[in-house]
C-alpha cells in the first residue's frame, strides 16, 4: 500500500482518553510511513483550514496520560446546519459540508479518523455519504453506544463519581443528612448504576426505570427505622418520575438549547419536604469529564486507535471500531449510531442491587 495522508478530529464533549487515541494513530501511522494531521475543534478545522497541524511522534509522546484532547473539542458546528451570523447580527444555518469535503481532498488526505460519541459519529457518516473515507472511533463518558461494549471515557467517569460518593458518606453521616449526587449519562443511566452500585447508595434514580417519590421516602425511613440516619441518593440527570419528564435548563444564552440538569436538586427539595429531613444536592457536573484517564480507558483508548489504522490498511472505510471483547472489530458507522444502548432494567447489575437493598424507586 502506498503511503496514505490520515486526518484525525475529536467532537462532541471530552473524555479522558481522547489523547491516547490521538497517540496510538500517529504512532501506529507513522511506522506504515504514513502522514497523520490533527484537525482542531472538531469539525471546524476542516472549514478553516489553517486550524489544521501535523501530527508526528514527537508531538504526541506522552499525551495518553492527559485528560482533554489536544486538539480541542465542540459539540456545535454542525457542518449540514453550520450557524453563519448575519450583517444584523442574527444566525442563519447552512450546509457547509461540501466545502468541507472539498478542503479535505484539496489537503490530499485520504482517510479521516472521526473520534465522538453518536452525534460526531452521525456527522461523519453523512461525510462518508458525500464521499469522504471515514473510519469512526466511539467516545462517550455515557457508555451509550450500542454497537460497542464499551467506550474509553466510562471507566474513568464512574471513578470520579463513586470517589464522590465515597467522600460524602462522613458528611452524611455527621450531620444525618440524606445527600442527592446528581451525575451525568443522557438518557441512559450507566453512570449512575456503577458509580451508586460501587458507592454503596441507598437509592439509584435512573432514566430507564421511572420512579415513585413516595418508594424512596419509604425506603429512606426504613433505613432510619433500622438505625441509618443518614442517606445517599445517586440521580441520573435524564432520570424522571413515573408519568413525568426529564427536568431541562434553559440554555445560557440566547438560542442556546435546553440541556438536563436540575433534577437532582428538585428530588432533594422534595425529600425535605415529605420527611423533615435535612437534604443537600451536589452535581458532578464536568468533573466527571476531566481529569487522567485511568489505566483501563488508556488500554482502551490506545487500542482503538491503533485499530483504527490497522482497518484503514485493511480497506475499511465508513466503519466505527468496535470493543467486542476481547478483540477490536469493525462495524458500519450507519449501524453504530442508529439506537442508544440502555441500562438493560433485568441485567444482572440492576438485580445485584435490588438483592443488597439499594432502591431504584420502582
Amino acid at each position: 500500500m502506498s503511503a496514505l495522508k490520515l486526518a484525525i478530529n475529536t467532537g462532541g464533549g471530552d473524555a479522558p482518553g481522547l489523547n491516547a487515541v490521538i497517540q496510538a494513530v500517529t504512532m501506529a501511522a507513522t511506522k506504515r510511513g504514513w502522514e497523520v494531521y490533527g484537525i482542531q475543534s472538531g469539525y471546524a478545522g476542516l472549514r478553516d483550514t489553517s486550524r489544521i497541524r501535523r501530527l508526528t511522534p514527537e508531538r504526541v509522546a506522552g499525551i495518553a496520560s492527559l485528560g482533554g484532547t489536544i486538539l480541542g473539542t465542540t459539540n456545535r458546528g454542525n457542518p449540514f446546519r453550520f450557524p453563519v451570523r448575519n450583517a444584523d447580527g442574527t444566525f442563519t444555518e447552512q450546509d457547509i459540508s461540501d466545502q468541507l469535503v472539498k478542503n479535505f481532498r484539496e489537503f490530499g488526505f485520504d482517510v479521516l479518523i472521526a473520534v465522538g460519541g453518536d452525534g460526531s459519529l452521525e456527522l461523519a457518516h453523512q461525510l462518508a455519504l458525500k464521499g469522504m473515507p471515514v473510519i469512526g472511533v466511539p467516545k462517550t463518558i455515557d457508555n451509550d453506544l450500542t454497537a460497542t461494549f464499551s467506550s474509553f471515557g466510562f471507566d474513568t467517569a464512574v471513578m470520579t463519581a463513586t470517589d464522590a460518593i465515597d467522600k460524602l458518606h462522613s458528611t452524611a453521616s455527621a450531620h444525618e443528612r440524606v445527600l442527592v449526587v446528581e451525575v451525568m449519562g443522557r438518557y441512559a443511566g450507566w453512570i449512575a448504576l456503577h458509580s451508586g452500585m460501587a458507592g454503596s447508595a441507598d437509592v439509584i434514580l435512573i432514566p430507564e426505570i421511572p420512579f415513585d417519590l413516595d418508594r424512596v421516602f419509604a425506603h429512606l425511613r426504613a433505613n432510619e427505622a433500622n438505625g441509618k440516619c443518614y442517606g445517599i441518593v445517586v440521580v441520573a440527570e435524564g432520570a424522571c418520575p413515573r408519568h413525568g419528564k426529564p427536568r431541562l435548563k434553559v440554555g445560557p444564552g440566547a438560542g442556546e438549547p435546553s440541556r438536563l440538569g436540575g433534577i437532582g436538586e428538585w428530588v432533594a427539595n422534595e425529600i425535605t419536604k415529605k420527611t423533615g429531613k435535612e437534604t443537600r444536592s451536589l452535581v458532578l457536573g464536568h468533573l466527571q469529564r476531566g481529569g487522567s484517564p485511568t489505566p483501563w480507558d488508556r488500554l482502551l483508548a490506545l487500542r482503538f486507535g491503533a485499530a483504527a489504522v490497522r482497518f484503514i490498511a485493511d480497506g475499511q472505510r465508513d466503519v466505527m471500531v468496535s470493543y467486542k471483547p476481547p478483540d477490536m472489530v469493525p462495524v458500519p458507522l450507519e449501524e453504530a449510531v442508529r439506537r442508544m444502548k440502555l441500562v438493560p432494567v433485568d441485567c444482572d447489575t440492576v438485580i445485584a442491587c435490588r438483592d443488597i437493598g439499594i432502591s431504584f424507586g420502582d
